[in-house]
């Protein structure tokens, strides 16, 4: 059987990029690495923690529906921390940024700090237990 060794990028399209690239970029202290504009769409290029990137897409012809975390496709992007305190630090910084956010929430395989970007994107930050 063939092998893969991780995800190599994740693309996501959003409605609006003059909104999303300000969103990310202040949730990570980083600016897009890369643009690519070589099909019907825009997109922004996030390099994230490992080396894997994140995608900010807007399509040409969206389809103008919202983001539905319980229809068939992502349900949401979950970013690993190292230890609960870089969790609550998390939750500092997005209160700081006005996002809204679950707070901390446990389950007996993790705890998990939940929000959503400017389309409705499901996203969270998480601490194995």
């Amino acid at each position: 059987m063939p092998s893969f060794t991780g995800i190599d990028h994740l693309a996501l399209t959003v409605s609006d990029l003059a909104v999303s690239v300000p969103f990310y970029s202040r949730l990570w202290n980083t600016e897009p690495a890369a643009t690519m504009d070589d099909g019907p769409f825009f997109r922004q290029v996030f390099v994230l923690p490992g080396g894997m990137t994140l995608g900010l897409t807007q399509h040409d012809h969206g389809s103008g529906k919202p983001f539905d975390g319980k229809s068939p496709g992502l349900d949401h992007i979950g970013f690993t921390v190292v230890n609960r305190a870089e969790l609550e630090a998390w939750a500092k910084l997005l209160d700081i940024q006005d996002i809204s956010h679950s707070g901390l929430v446990e389950a007996s395989y993790g705890t998990a700090l939940s929000f959503k970007d400017p389309d409705g994107i499901a996203l969270e930050f998480f601490v194995n237990a």
